[in-house]
């Protein structure tokens, strides 16, 4: 089954006009699923992913923030972006993901990453690998998203800080109202206020690990 039949209704936030898309192909079982407590190789939904077989689907979906964060820049301003696994068999052809001997799963790798994001999709697009808070916001009053390398406890902002940083990738669509946070989307987020979320900007710094990409979406 492809995509194209199988592929959801796009779903755009309230507060950025992004799409709001989960690594998991059922957003009601993230919490479970990152739990431990779920199988993602019983997803109902695993076809909506785009994947070819179930098997696939759930070798491949935790590894897949950075693809996730990339549909959902493609789908800003009412554009149709692939499926997350058309996503993934682009990106490893470019290198942007990599299976060593041992069959584990490297990625998303930001210059690979930059390159498919370019020559396929025709969209700006710039490594950070060294990147603050403030220059975050400066990309975005550039018309800019970022995607943000941050600790995936950002899902519990109410939780003492991680004492480590990164290993997650987040979209960072916009600032808040008030210009002193950010908003932004969360492949793993648990429930809505977790998967379009805002935090402020200090709070964000105390999860994100100071690297990251940036594109100008469609729109």
């Amino acid at each position: 089954m492809t995509s194209s039949t199988t592929r959801p209704a796009r779903t755009a936030c309230t507060s950025c006009g992004f799409p709001s898309h989960t690594q998991f192909a059922s957003a009601e079982l993230v919490g479970a699923i990152v739990a431990g407590e779920f199988d993602r190789a019983e997803d109902p939904a695993w076809r909506e992913s785009g994947a070819a077989t179930v098997e696939d689907y759930a070798r491949w979906c935790g590894h897949l923030c950075g693809a996730t964060c990339l549909r959902m820049a493609l789908g800003g301003g009412g554009a149709e972006a692939p499926s997350l696994f058309e996503l993934r068999d682009g990106a490893l052809k470019f290198g942007a993901y990599t299976v060593d001997a041992e069959g584990e799963i490297h990625g998303m790798i930001y210059a690979p990453a930059v390159d498919y994001v370019r020559d396929v999709h025709g969209l700006d697009a710039a490594v950070h690998r060294s990147l603050t808070v403030e220059e975050i916001g400066g990309l975005l009053d550039a018309g800019r998203v970022v995607i943000a390398s941050v600790h995936y406890a950002i899902r519990r902002p109410h939780d003492p800080a991680p004492a480590r940083k990164g290993g997650h990738l987040v979209l960072v669509t916009g600032r808040t109202p008030d210009g002193a946070g950010f908003h932004f989307h969360n492949p793993s987020g648990t429930d809505a206020a977790t998967r379009t979320a805002d935090l402020p900007v200090t709070r964000f710094a105390d999860y994100f690990a100071g690297r990251g990409m940036s594109l100008t979406p469609k729109g």
